[in-house]
């Protein structure tokens, strides 16, 4: 059965608009035994969104960015957060949203990015999907010291530890971002070999 015949939305009100759009919708869905089951659900709807992974495959390295994320503070996350650099596309393809965002996150200009999947991340709240990529630099690609744009918040720091280091930062809990973790799982399986 198609999944528009299993869902009639009832009610859809916003709650607040303020950063992004929170919702509250009323709707019934269709069980899978036949039952229609009412239910309430908020979702929050900030855009989509795109990540890189930035790798020097000769140095085995991998550039990722540290910042202050208030949603991971108030949820016991008391240090900076490590993150690959990711952006809303703002009406904007992924491609062309994510060479900016790396550029202003980190100061490289990208050449060639390659899209290796799409996720949501927390879909049961979440609307937001994102596209993946990973793009290989090197010295001369960089063109500014990155950090971010200070206008909109923003006050990253570059950092550049070796994909060994980083999967290590996964598993000791200082890594502790999806979007980046997923990113370092993918460079360890199909962009670097055995050390």
């Amino acid at each position: 059965m198609d999944i528009h015949q299993r869902l009639r939305i009832h009610d859809v009100r916003v709650l607040s608009d303020d950063w992004y759009v929170l919702k509250k919708t009323r709707f019934d869905w269709q069980r899978r035994d036949g039952a229609w089951q009412t239910m309430n659900r908020e979702t929050y709807d900030r855009g989509n969104g795109a990540v890189l992974l930035p790798y020097h495959r000769a140095r085995r390295t991998v550039v990722l960015t540290r910042q202050f994320r208030y949603p991971a503070y108030v949820n016991g996350h008391h240090d900076l957060l490590i993150e690959a650099p990711a952006g809303l596309l703002d009406q904007q393809s992924p491609e062309v949203r994510i060479r900016a965002e790396v550029e202003e996150e980190t100061g490289y200009r990208l050449h060639e990015v390659h899209k290796v999947f799409e996720a949501f991340m927390s879909p049961g709240s979440v609307t937001e999907k994102l596209h993946f990529f990973v793009a290989e630099v090197a010295d001369h690609m960089r063109v500014g010291a990155g950090g971010g744009v200070p206008g909109e918040g923003e006050d990253i720091e570059v950092i550049e530890p070796g994909i060994g280091e980083a999967l290590a930062m996964v598993a000791d809990g200082r890594i502790a971002d999806g979007k980046t973790i997923m990113l370092l799982q993918y460079a360890a399986l199909h962009l670097f070999g055995p050390p």
